[in-house]
């Protein structure tokens, strides 16, 4: 494998920024050291730019296999990397669902032949797949999901007596989306008799309200402790939830932890009267109190990672009704360069950035040798330009859907180059495809 040399970059690693050179060999860190002179297949000058550890995302919908009009794993994964993302964990609710271990297996045989990003992908549970759900090997998978809502399928989790196994017998972390289905669906009858079908979709935060994502969030949380098991909670979204995680203990030794994503960070209910069904997610983005609460957890600890639930839909779908438009959206492209702006907005420090989207997540997974900028880990690299603004459009969309909630925004910052394990998969607007990324090990 090719060496390559970045030269007088600012690293943004471990809480410090510093100007350093960085030599890579055969896919790792071989070295950091403020002037290396060794001769190298490929130079980079990163002067003027800045070096984080490439984003670990934690929560994708790649659609791949049987839903492949919305998306599949190798336009996914391109659009993860131009976007600085260079490793994923994927999620089961594809078609068929991911609910036994050939199934699994096929995820990753697809993916050690199309993946530009490294990958990983989730054990799924189901009421009535546990005993295959134990088979899942520790090592090689990044964890077990379970929707605690509803979902595509034969994916909600809602046998209390089989939720309560899974939390006492889990081998590994369990994932979960936390939405109260009793709540939802009341909810929805009430606005149904009063509208009938035509409820907009500035009552999604109503029918998906704070309270059903508390109250699932919260069972969740009392089922853990009362097993011991390792929960991870996807997607938080309101201002009720935080304090039901600790932000005392350090990271390694935490039970529970907990994930904010991008959109819940960045939208509010307001937006829904120009952005429509585009930013229809579960859970809801909801209230402006929401929204920065969320932000003043991630920030103090309470929640310990920024991901983006990348889910997806065409614009046909997307264009539907309320009621029949599906829930999510694309954003592993545009992820770290709207934290960026929020970055250059105040909101948050490039050291948070780092940690909250590399660090925390390698630590929260045990992941091998990735999320740092060290010696002997992997090159998962991501070079920005913090001052060279550009705006979103379909010409420079690479999702396969060919839209985005961010469309029109101007961002201040772009993603100069991201090296996957060693190599260059983006430099400089374009998409470097000669090598696939590589599976996760996790040390467990």
């Amino acid at each position: 494998m090719a060496t390559i040399l970045i030269k007088s970059a600012t690293v943004v690693n471990e809480n410090r920024q510093y100007v350093t050179d960085i030599l890579i060999k055969d896919g790792f860190i071989e070295r950091i050291d403020a002037n290396i002179n060794t001769l190298a297949d490929e130079v980079i000058n990163a002067e003027g730019l800045h070096l984080l550890p490439g984003c670990i995302d934690d929560q994708v919908h790649f659609r791949e296999p049987g839903l492949t009009h919305k998306a599949n794993i190798y336009s996914e994964s391109r659009a993860a990397v131009a976007g600085g993302i260079t490793s994923f964990m994927e999620m089961p609710n594809t078609v068929p669902n991911t609910l036994t271990q050939p199934l699994l297996q096929d995820k990753y045989d697809i993916a050690s032949r199309n993946s530009l990003a490294n990958y990983s992908f989730f054990m799924g549970a189901s009421n009535d797949n546990l005993d295959e759900v134990l088979r899942t090997d520790t090592a090689n998978v990044c964890g077990i999901k379970v929707f605690m809502g509803s979902s595509t399928g034969n994916m909600l989790v809602d046998n209390p007596r089989t939720l309560d196994n899974l939390f006492a017998q889990s081998p590994m972390l369990i994932a979960v989306h936390c939405e109260d289905e009793a709540t939802i669906k009341s909810n929805l009858e009430h606005y149904k008799q009063l509208l009938g079908e035509n409820i907009p979709i500035q009552l999604h935060p109503k029918i998906r309200s704070a309270e059903a994502c508390y109250l699932s969030s919260s069972l969740a949380v009392e089922l853990a402790k009362k097993h011991n098991t390792r929960l991870h909670i996807l997607h938080i979204s309101t201002a009720l939830e935080p304090h039901l995680f600790d932000n005392k203990t350090p990271l390694k030794d935490k039970r529970i932890t907990a994930e904010a994503c991008v959109h819940h960070l960045w939208f509010t209910d307001a937006d829904y009267d120009t952005k429509g069904n585009f930013i229809k997610w579960n859970p809801a983005v909801k209230t402006e109190a929401d929204r920065d609460a969320v932000l003043k957890a991630v920030l103090d600890g309470h929640i310990d990672v920024i991901a983006t639930d990348h889910a997806p839909h065409t614009l046909q779908e997307k264009e539907q009704p309320y009621l029949q438009a599906p829930s999510g959206g694309p954003l592993v492209q545009h992820a770290l360069p709207a934290m960026l702006e929020l970055y250059h907005h105040g909101k948050i420090t490039l050291e948070q950035i780092a940690e909250k989207m590399a660090h925390n997540v390698a630590t929260c997974f045990q992941i091998d040798k990735r999320g740092f900028i060290r010696e002997g880990y992997w090159a998962d690299l991501v070079l920005v330009n913090l001052d060279k603004p550009w705006n979103v459009n379909k010409g420079n969309l690479l999702y396969h859907c060919g839209w985005s909630p961010f469309e029109g925004t101007t961002f201040r910052s772009q993603i100069a180059y991201t090296l996957v394990s060693g190599n260059i998969a983006w430099a400089n607007g374009s998409l470097m495809e000669g090598k696939p990324g590589k599976r996760l090990i996790f040390n467990r």
